[in-house]
């Protein structure tokens, strides 16, 4: 279950850490300030960042889900909340063109997409719907003289790379019992922009607020169970962003030991910080193999909703554990914006909430374990 990549997903993976450390990590401090520049889209899209499990005969790279937990991780090292658009997209967004879409659907947008002329969000989250994602109250009603087109009515929250996006998958309700998804552009009359969401940590992420008024939505075949199981891979790209978050804060925390000095010897010498780090260093391995496991299962063709549950939970809590030992070895430098384990253990939560909360990864996991 240990990833094997081919040579061509070598040197992507290789490119994308050049790009990291090139143009992620060294702006990650000021992208916090504000947001992601205007052209990321394209200068991931030119890497295959944003098309990386897409099939090669859709204009993809058609990598294995392992690369793409692997990408994640990657990326997550250099700044967290790139890496949670790159899993939403990528999980979410993009898969969602190749399993739903039909052909003229990805001749319109396809192209655009994969230059990142497009760039795309996905519109599940509402005021009363988070976990229970059926409580989505957003309606489509059928155009009687436009088939396959929809009006859609209903206020989204929390969306992910909301503001750069130009075109949304939204989840919307068809009947009283039955959802379902719609490609809908942001340039139209019916959409109203309520403005962005600060949020304490993956600042970065352009989250938005916005009303639907009548807005053209053009329907994606696809039962609400099937276009939900996109989650499943996409829980993996959140495990390897944890993976990729806990993993950087751990080197921080090392670094930092090594150098730092009380009572006449480095912090590296005191047990108590010893304790910290060797904890640490288990949960990351093990979050690894978690990981590793649920990427490998999904590129066997095999179903992966326990697995990919174990590992975005299990990861999560381990960046949440270990950013909150490295911090504390830090001291209060580390409360400082100096130094960035303090951005990183505020990162680290969004892991444990979004793509499913660590409770609903609980229920997940009881569930298919007592069926």
């Amino acid at each position: 279950m240990v990833p094997v990549f081919n040579e061509e997903e070598k040197k992507f993976l290789a490119d994308v850490e050049r790009f990291v450390a090139d143009c992620v990590l060294p702006n990650t401090r000021e992208w916090e300030k504000d947001t992601f520049p205007p052209d990321i889209w394209k200068q991931t899209a030119k890497l295959g960042i944003t098309s990386c499990v897409l099939k090669k005969e859709m204009g993809g790279r058609g990598y294995s889900c392992a690369t793409y937990a692997d990408m994640c991780r990657i990326i997550a090292r250099g700044d967290p909340a790139l890496a949670m658009n790159v899993a939403a997209i990528n999980a979410l967004c993009v898969a969602h063109f190749e399993h739903f879409a039909n052909d003229e659907q990805r001749e319109k947008y396809l192209r655009g997409v994969l230059s990142g002329d497009i760039p795309l969000s996905w519109g599940l989250t509402e005021p009363d719907a988070g976990s229970d994602a059926r409580r989505v109250q957003s309606f489509a009603t059928p155009i009687e003289d436009k088939p396959g087109y929809f009006r859609l009515n209903g206020q989204k929250m929390f969306i992910t790379n909301g503001g750069f996006a130009k075109l949304f998958i939204i989840i919307a309700r068809v009947s009283d019992t039955e959802l379902s998804a719609f490609l809908m552009e942001k340039d139209q009359p019916g959409f109203e922009d309520l403005g962005r969401i600060p949020t304490t940590g993956v600042s970065a992420s352009y989250t938005l607020k916005f009303n639907m008024n009548d807005c053209i939505g053009w329907h994606t075949p696809g039962t609400f169970e099937q276009v939900i199981g996109l989650l499943y891979q996409g829980r993996v790209g959140i495990g390897g962003m944890a993976l990729g978050i806990a993993e950087k804060a751990l080197e921080l925390g090392i670094e930092y030991s090594k150098q730092r000095e009380q009572f006449g010897m480095t912090l590296s010498r005191m047990q108590s910080v010893q304790n910290m780090i060797a904890d640490s260093a288990m949960q990351v391995e093990a979050a690894r193999l978690l990981v590793h496991k649920a990427a490998w299962m999904h590129d066997q063709g095999m179903p992966i909703v326990k697995e990919a549950s174990y590992a975005k939970l299990f990861a999560s809590e381990a960046a949440r554990d270990t950013t909150n030992r490295m911090l504390q070895i830090h001291g209060g430098r580390g409360m400082t914006f100096d130094y960035l384990i303090e951005k990183l253990w505020r990162d680290a939560k969004l892991t444990e909430i979004g793509e499913g909360a660590s409770e609903i990864q609980r229920l997940v996991i009881a569930k298919a374990l007592l069926k």
